[in-house]
């Protein structure tokens, strides 16, 4: 129930993305190919109807691909929940599947400040995800925002911007922090992040923040 809060479900990875974030610990998956069809998707769903409350979709990058869209609508019609992860560099598509009522769910990465965006990404794609945090805000639509931590890339210093930023935009909800997963293979060769999360960052965060393990 971490993947959707709350509710059980199931996730489909999406292959491909259009970023290359260092500590991205799906390396097999951003640069490899898709091995089940949206057809074979479906039938998984219509034999567990009554057992799943809901589908996330994730990756990689899911807003990138263009069938996404068909399968959303199925999944809709079978009447199960649908959670979207973003890196946010799609708004237009993803305003599109809000405004056709397709997604109940969003959480948004928030990668870095623009000043460190490429660095950790290897991609100029801020002024996307900046776009799409004001259109969710904008719509309403129940979202989080969260961040992966590696001190190597992040120091609590730009947490705390973050943070800024965040409420400077009008977010209100938690933001989560998520720490490095240590012990496999990355996109970029990281160390193992040794140095844990501060316990103390809530209190100098500008919004509510809240630690997850992963």
């Amino acid at each position: 129930m971490l993947d959707y809060p709350g509710k059980l479900s199931c996730i489909f990875w999406f292959a491909g993305c259009n970023m290359r974030c260092q500590y991205c610990y799906n390396p097999e998956i951003v640069r490899g190919k898709g091995n089940l069809s949206m057809d074979d998707a479906l039938s998984f769903l219509d034999q567990r109807k009554g057992l799943l409350d809901a589908v996330v979709l994730s990756g990689g990058e899911c807003t990138m691909h263009k069938r996404v869209a068909y399968l959303l609508e199925e999944i809709r019609s079978r009447q199960f929940l649908i959670k979207i992860d973003t890196n946010g560099s799609e708004p237009r598509v993803l305003e599109q599947f809000i405004s056709e009522g397709w997604v109940d769910y969003v959480a948004l990465d928030f990668k870095a400040m623009k000043k460190n965006f490429y660095h950790i990404t290897r991609s100029d794609l801020f002024h996307k995800f900046e776009k799409s945090l004001d259109m969710l805000i904008r719509f309403g639509i129940p979202f989080e925002v969260r961040t992966t931590v590696h001190s190597r890339l992040i120091a609590k210093e730009d947490l705390v911007e973050m943070s800024k930023f965040l409420k400077e935009h009008g977010y209100r909800g938690i933001y989560y922090l998520q720490a490095f997963f240590n012990d496999c293979n990355t996109i970029e060769n990281l160390p193992n992040d040794s140095q844990s999360i501060a316990d103390d960052i809530q209190e100098h965060c500008y919004v509510p923040v809240a630690l997850r393990n992963e």
